[in-house]
């Protein structure tokens, strides 16, 4: 077995085992087992176990950085949102549908938030990169994105964090349902179509 792919299979093997057991309670022994190879040879590929989350951690976060409206998006930007302008919640449903769909479906995306899930209150760098992910991104997207529909004159000029909360966090706990019960996209979907509608409708000014 060539050692690159060696190394690849470690990770593969660590993220299904992390994203079921969590990162504290799998063995060294346990992700040697699976993957064919002694524990002395897994170590001649990572140092530790430490080593091996930090280089998932690391692949993943480029990987979501790519594809992340969370991340890109930049409604402070005239650049950004010069095309923007006339945004409608037909749109906007599109958008966060195709982030959705990304954030649920993506094998990789998904076990690293079960991963997170399960190691939150007992890894305090997984608990800070938890809280960045799936509270501090996403609420910084959210406040910039209703601020610039204020802007537009699209909404009433209310609170742009309370906006945001009140738009996003829903749409949150639908993506984590789907984390439990996958059979449920289609009723997500339809969910959160109804939502984002109803929002404009409160909040159109």
């Amino acid at each position: 077995m060539e050692k690159g792919n060696t190394k690849e299979k470690i990770l593969e093997a660590a993220l299904d085992l992390f994203s079921v057991k969590g990162f504290e309670a799998t063995s060294i022994s346990q992700l040697a087992d699976i993957v064919g190879i002694r524990k002395a040879s897994l170590y001649s590929h990572f140092s530790s176990k430490q080593e091996i989350l930090d280089t998932l951690i690391g692949k993943y976060t480029i990987e979501f950085n790519q594809y992340s409206i969370f991340v890109n998006a930049d409604w402070d930007n005239p650049e950004f949102t010069k095309d923007k302008s006339e945004i409608t919640p037909e749109m906007l449903t599109s958008i966060i549908k195709g982030q959705i769909q990304y954030i649920i479906h993506d094998s990789k995306i998904s076990k690293i938030r079960k991963m997170l899930t399960i190691e939150q209150f007992q890894n305090k760098e997984l608990c800070r990169l938890q809280s960045k992910l799936s509270y501090n991104d996403i609420l910084k997207y959210n406040i910039s994105l209703m601020k610039f529909l204020v802007s537009q004159g699209i909404l009433k000029d209310e609170e742009p964090e309370i906006m945001a909360a009140q738009f996003c966090w829903p749409i949150s706990m639908w993506i984590n349902l789907c984390d439990r019960e996958p059979e449920r996209e289609t009723e997500v979907m339809e969910l959160m179509s109804k939502h984002i509608l109803q929002f404009f409708r409160i909040y159109k000014k």
